[in-house]
């Protein structure tokens, strides 16, 4: 993927990893526009980074999603880069029954229905670009869940899996198809203080940006990294450890 020139639209952009991506992105030459569904937040960042563009939008509702695209292709018909990080985490225990399929079908529409349907949407403008790219956010526990976040990681596990099969699909085309695994990161994903054990968000940020320079096309950072090489008998002793501890 070229670092500069581009025009970049990254869902769940104004705040954690997204807003990381973003800043560093925008530094590199490329035009940002990100979207989010808290318009106060995207305010804040635009007023920031005046340079930014911003759109309010739930990637979970549907017709956002073609709303978004609409404006998108109108208002920036060269943009080429989609980043699909949005992402909602939710802790429970699938023993008590306190959750609605409301909450849990939220969780898997923003987490997996918003990228696989906007990547479909993207793809006839993505297709004319002379270079373009779609990167899919994905996770450590992808490969090795955690077990309190159920729908979480089988959101992930099933969004490396559509990454996998798009990447096949377009492997003679001009789009490049590019995965990033984040590990733990000291991010609100999940609410507030529960991931400050994690990596600092502008270290991973960094990692990931150096080693996109370098043309990789799936990459982890600490233990995400072991974890998307590990073998099946390495993954179960992971889970055995997280979930056990």
């Amino acid at each position: 993927m070229k670092m500069s020139g581009n025009t970049i639209l990254i869902t769940g952009g104004a705040s954690g990893i997204g807003l990381a991506f973003a800043e560093r992105l925008l530094q590199e030459g490329n035009t940002i526009i990100v979207c989010g569904r808290r318009e106060s937040r995207l305010q804040e960042v635009q007023a920031q980074y005046p340079q930014m563009h911003t759109r309010v939008v739930d990637v979970a509702s549907e017709e956002d999603r073609i709303r978004l695209v609409n404006e998108i292709v109108t208002d920036f018909p060269e943009l080429n880069v989609l980043m699909n990080n949005a992402g909602i985490q939710r802790n429970y225990s699938l023993t008590e029954g306190t959750e609605s399929w409301v909450d849990q079908r939220g969780e898997i529409a923003t987490n997996l229905d918003a990228p696989i349907h906007l990547a479909t949407l993207l793809l006839p403008h993505l297709q004319k670009q002379p270079s373009a790219a779609i990167i899919n956010v994905t996770s450590g526990l992808a490969f090795s869940p955690k077990a309190s976040a159920p729908v979480y990681c089988a959101t992930k596990a099933a969004l490396h899996s559509f990454t996998l099969s798009l990447r096949h699909q377009l492997k003679n085309t001009s789009i490049e198809v590019i995965e990033i695994v984040p590990p733990g990161v000291n991010t609100d994903l999940g609410g507030s203080g529960l991931h400050t054990w994690g990596v600092p968000v502008d270290e991973f940020a960094d990692g990931i940006l150096a080693r996109l320079r370098t043309g990789e096309h799936e990459i982890g950072y600490g233990t995400s990294e072991r974890n998307r090489t590990a073998s099946r008998a390495e993954l179960d002793t992971v889970f055995e450890q997280m979930n056990n501890r």
